[in-house]
């Protein structure tokens, strides 16, 4: 095992320890007893943990930028690095960053590899039945995008305009709902079609997510997409250990934080090209 191995498998017995010492010592002041009889929720004692071990674990996306990827210099870049380390700072406590993919994040949290679940991650009741969940931090929504002189405050003002889509998306499909009959609508195969479409002038318009819209800001076109309405929205939400009502309401208090003093508005407009929404 290498040097950096056993260094996190050694972090990983301590972490444990402190949590079955906890657990016993929590058991042993209510019952008056030297044997554990029962568990505590998994997780419960995170907070605790977290500050005495003066290390959060995050799980974080490593293949969907703008949330999480890994930038020319190797190191991990985005809106959910970002996040991680502005709540690690204000824990106080040493950010230690864990990639993730989509179907491993949540197993992750559960099994206690990982502390908290930033990998924009969208709130169920499938989910919620396993792990809860924080107040969102991040928009994450489908919406249509166009030029600033161009006014479109709803599916109405489509009319007369050329709007374009990629086929088979959430949002063609949510588009076809309520766009007006005299829409022209062009569907395109996949986000790349879409996006040069719009950067070409084909279309005026785009139906897309908020990330594919941060994605044609990127290449700092002349005509720059802005939001005109939202077509579905689903924000994102960090994961936490079920039962850790602890630092649920510690996170929520962060975040609640950075939202008044502006730093998760900058996040966003660092990485999404856009400030927070108000009613996130």
């Amino acid at each position: 095992m290498s040097m950096s191995g056993r260094f996190k498998a050694g972090m990983m017995m301590r972490r444990r320890g402190v949590l079955g010492a906890m657990a016993m010592a929590a058991v042993m002041a209510a019952t008056g007893i030297g044997m554990v009889t029962a568990s505590a929720p998994a997780g419960a004692a995170g907070l605790d943990t977290i500050q005495a071990m003066g290390v959060l674990r995050v799980a974080v996306p490593q293949d969907f930028p703008p949330f999480g990827s890994v930038g020319p210099d190797m190191a991990p870049r985005g809106y959910d690095i970002d996040m991680a380390r502005l709540i690690g700072e204000a824990l106080g406590v040493k950010t230690e960053l864990v990639p993730v993919t989509s179907a491993n994040r949540i197993p992750y949290l559960t099994t206690d590899k990982v502390d908290l679940v930033i990998s924009s991650l969208g709130r169920n009741p499938e989910r919620e039945a396993v792990i809860d969940f924080t107040d969102a931090y991040a928009p994450f929504y489908n919406g249509v995008f166009g030029p600033a002189d161009l006014t479109v405050a709803g599916p109405a003002d489509l009319a007369g305009h050329t709007i374009g889509v990629t086929r088979g998306a959430i949002e063609d499909l949510e588009l076809t709902k309520v766009a007006p009959a005299d829409v022209t609508i062009r569907r395109y195969e996949d986000n790349n079609g879409t996006i040069q479409a719009f950067l070409s002038g084909q279309v005026e318009l785009v139906a897309t997510g908020n990330v594919v819209a941060a994605a044609i800001l990127e290449r700092n076109p002349r005509t720059r997409p802005e939001p005109k309405f939202l077509i579905k929205n689903s924000p994102c939400y960090i994961g936490v250990a079920k039962g850790d009502t602890a630092l649920v309401a510690k996170i929520n208090e962060i975040i609640a934080a950075a939202k008044a003093d502006g730093r998760l508005s900058t996040i966003s407009e660092t990485w999404l090209g856009a400030p927070l929404p108000a009613d996130l």
